[in-house]
């Protein structure tokens, strides 16, 4: 029934397009978060569904959508630009064939994520992209906030609808995300219109939030408990009674202890323990081995330089005989360890120009918001007061999800690239607006210049 039902899904998706091209965009959106094709088994996996839909969304936007207003904006050049600079390193890449394999799906992500802008240029389906892409990851969330509820979950345990560790599906990466989107469903529970919010709308929202608040204990994930602390912090600024605010987020915390289990207290109180730590101290030993690897090779060593690390470090190991706890010095040895670090995972694989260009990427962007925000917050027309908090939201997302790309290597994640495509288009429709407006302000005071003139009495 589930195999039956996804493939019914996406088919019919397919089929709303012929009517609505539109619909295409939102179907790859769809099926590049979720994936049905690896959830289902005998239908789904039939047909290539990812790149049926990624080619009927470039289609539907040639034929169907206006070409007129079309912009290509700086972020969406740094894109072009990362995505011609990842193909060039992908010649001279130390492994050939595990370079071409996140090449596969790299390109795509970038593609896509310069082509989406394109496709956005209304409130409606810049809205419509943003709930697909909340309510698709929202399932995977759903499903693992109710399997940690229910006393499932766990480092590495907690199953979801694929046992892939690939993309989305990776543990620490779903926390993130789930971290990530909080802000956009609080959007959606207050300004969103597809689905006017009402109790309902906002009971589910407010579901959703705690489902996502789950993730991280279920996964065990420390990146996730760093994401839910930054955005403690970030809503800070919005929030009218900041004093009410820190106390009824101390309360919510104080009464989630009992229902956290014991295993969850242990794995977090390893983020204060680097050197004891095996999987802390092989991140920095990589991060070290890294900066040293980009010293000789500037330019990066395509996808996948990771698989050139090898090291050798001292751990302190404590081990406990007869009562007394003893404490000795081994000596490790590791090699071909992940960088752990979307900002290494750039450095090491498309070295300095390649990291330049991603931090520029969401520098540019965290601004970009932040100007919507202040010159949108306070306009008065209902028209106009969705704006400022659609870019705050996006904003926060983009703070989360550098904050746990800190510690994982996900420069890539599609999740996030569709949230810059998101970011470029609300950036395009405000400069519009704001053209539009200063247009007619100007029109305005030329036609008030000419009444007077007309107004004034002729001379004797």
């Amino acid at each position: 029934m589930l195999d039956a039902a996804l493939f019914l899904t996406v088919m019919g998706m397919f089929a709303l397009g012929l009517k609505r091209p539109f619909v295409w965009v939102l179907a790859y959106l769809y099926i590049d978060i979720l994936a049905p094709q690896k959830i289902g088994w005998t239908l789904t996996p039939l047909l290539p569904i990812s790149l049926i839909a990624f080619l009927l969304a470039f289609a539907g936007w040639a034929v169907a959508d206006p070409k007129a207003e079309t912009r290509f904006t700086l972020r969406q050049g740094i894109l072009l630009v990362l995505l011609l600079y990842c193909f060039m390193t992908l010649q001279w890449a130390e492994f050939p064939e595990n370079a071409q394999g996140k090449w596969d799906w790299v390109w795509k992500a970038l593609v896509f994520a310069i082509f989406l802008p394109f496709t956005l240029f209304t409130r409606l389906r810049i809205e419509a992209a943003a709930l697909v892409l909340v309510l698709t990851a929202g399932a995977i969330i759903i499903s693992a906030g109710m399997k940690t509820a229910l006393g499932g979950g766990g480092y590495d345990s907690l199953y979801f609808f694929v046992n892939d560790n690939s993309n989305i599906y990776e543990s620490s990466t779903l926390a993130t995300v789930s971290i990530a989107l909080i802000p956009i469903i609080l959007w959606f529970a207050k300004h969103g219109t597809i689905f006017p919010p009402d109790w309902r709308v906002k009971t589910f929202a407010g579901l959703l939030i705690f489902a996502c608040l789950l993730v991280p204990v279920g996964t065990e994930a420390r990146t996730g408990l760093v994401c839910i602390a930054m955005l403690g912090l970030l809503m800070l600024r919005d929030v009218k009674n900041r004093i009410m605010y820190l106390m009824a987020a101390g309360a919510l915390g104080v009464m989630a202890l009992p229902f956290i289990p014991a295993s969850y207290y242990e794995r977090m109180a390893t983020l204060g323990s680097l050197q004891s730590d095996q999987s802390a101290s092989t991140r920095v030993q990589v991060w070290m081995w890294t900066l040293d690897y980009a010293t000789e090779n500037p330019l990066g060593g395509g996808f996948d330089a990771y698989r050139a690390n090898e090291f050798t470090y001292d751990l302190p190991v404590t081990r406990d005989e007869g009562g007394a706890l003893v404490t000795e010095i081994k000596e490790v040895t590791d090699e071909s360890r992940a960088f752990h670090s979307s900002f290494f995972e750039m450095l090491g694989e498309q070295g300095w120009p390649g990291l330049f260009l991603w931090v520029s990427l969401h520098a540019l962007g965290l601004l970009q918001m932040e100007r919507i925000r202040r010159r949108w917050r306070n306009r008065d027309s209902p028209a106009e007061q969705w704006q400022g908090p659609l870019a705050s939201a996006l904003q926060f997302s983009n703070i989360i999800y550098l904050v746990g790309a800190t510690f994982q290597g996900i420069a890539y994640q599609p999740v996030f690239l569709m949230l810059i495509g998101l970011q470029i288009a609300l950036s395009t429709y405000c400069r519009k607006r704001d053209s539009a407006r200063a247009e007619a302000e100007r029109k305005a005071l030329r036609e008030a210049r000419r009444t007077a003139a007309s107004a004034k009495p002729a001379m004797p």
